[in-house]
C-alpha cells in the first residue's frame, strides 16, 4: 500500500480549488469539456505520485519510476493544457516582464531544448543517485519535470493566441523531432551490459526482476512506449490537420456542377 504524500494532496487541493474559485471571482465559466481534463491532469499527478506506480518505485523498481517520469511529462502536461481556459492565464501575462519570460521560454526552440535538456540532466548517473536518496531533491524534481513538460507542449496545445501553437505541419515536425532525444537518452540505458545506476543494486527487487532486466524494460518503456505514443500524437495532429484542409478547400468547379445537374 502506498503512503500519502502530504505535499502531493496539498498541492492537488490547492491547484483544484483555484480552477474553482478563479471562475466565480472573474464570472467566467469553464467549458464542460476543460473541467474533465484538467480533473485528468489532477488524478494523474495523484496516481502518478500517490499510488502503485510511486510505492513500486520506492522499492527499487526502475521501470516503474520511469512510468512516474512519463506520467509527468507526457500525460499531465497535455490534460493541463487542455483544461485551462484562456482568460484564466491571461491576468499572470498582464506585467511585460513575464510576458517575455513566457514568450521565451514557450519559443519552440528553447521549449524543445529545456523539456529534452532537463530530461537529459536528472538521468545521468550522479543526479539521478542524488534524486533517488534525497527526498526534497526527489519532490523537486518532479516539479521541474511537470513543468519543463508543460513547456514542451506549449507550443502544440497553448491555449492562448498571444503564445500561439505552431501550424499542423510544424507541429508534427516538432513530435518527430522529440523522438531523437528521447531514443539517445533511452536507448543506451536499454542497451547497457550492466546496472547503470547502483541504487537499484541495493535491497530487494519487486516483481521477481534482477535489476539488470528491471533496467531493459524500463528503458523499452521510455524508448518504445514514449515512441508510441508520440506517434500517436502525431496521427491525431495529421487527422486534425487534414480535417481543417477539407474545411477549408474551396468548392472549385461546384457551381458548374449544380448548374449542369439542373439542366438534366
Amino acid at each position: 500500500m502506498a503512503d500519502l504524500h502530504p505535499s502531493v494532496v496539498v498541492g492537488i487541493f490547492v491547484l483544484a480549488l483555484l480552477y474553482v474559485v478563479t471562475p466565480a471571482a472573474m464570472r467566467r465559466y469553464v467549458l464542460p469539456r476543460q473541467a474533465v481534463a484538467f480533473s485528468g491532469a489532477l488524478a494523474t499527478i495523484f496516481f502518478a505520485l500517490n499510488g502503485p506506480v510511486d510505492a513500486l518505485a520506492d522499492d527499487r523498481l526502475f521501470t516503474a519510476h520511469m512510468a512516474q517520469h512519463l506520467l509527468l511529462a507526457l500525460v499531465m502536461p497535455p490534460l493541463l493544457l487542455l483544461g485551462i481556459p484562456a482568460w484564466m492565464l491571461r491576468p499572470l501575462l498582464q506585467r511585460r516582464a513575464v510576458m517575455r519570460l513566457a514568450r521565451f521560454v514557450t519559443y519552440p526552440l528553447v521549449a524543445f531544448v529545456l523539456y529534452n535538456g532537463f530530461l537529459a540532466a536528472i538521468h545521468t548517473p550522479p543526479v539521478f543517485e542524488q534524486m533517488v536518496r534525497d527526498q526534497g531533491i526527489h519532490i523537486a524534481t518532479h516539479l521541474l519535470l511537470m513543468i519543463t513538460g508543460t513547456i514542451m507542449w506549449w507550443p502544440l496545445l497553448s491555449p492562448l493566441p498571444e503564445l500561439p501553437r505552431l501550424p499542423y505541419p510544424a507541429q508534427m515536425l516538432y513530435l518527430f523531432l522529440l523522438l531523437i532525444p528521447m531514443a539517445a537518452l533511452s536507448a543506451p540505458i536499454t542497451l547497457a551490459s550492466d546496472v547503470v545506476y547502483p541504487w537499484y543494486l541495493e535491497g530487494p527487487h519487486p516483481w521477481g526482476l534482477t535489476p539488470l532486466a528491471d533496467q531493459v524494460l524500463g528503458g523499452l518503456l521510455m524508448w518504445v512506449g514514449a515512441g508510441l505514443y508520440f506517434m500517436g500524437v502525431f496521427s491525431l495532429m495529421f487527422f486534425r490537420w487534414a480535417q481543417r484542409e477539407d474545411r477549408d478547400e474551396p468548392a472549385v468547379g461546384r457551381p458548374f456542377a449544380a448548374a449542369g445537374a439542373a439542366h438534366r
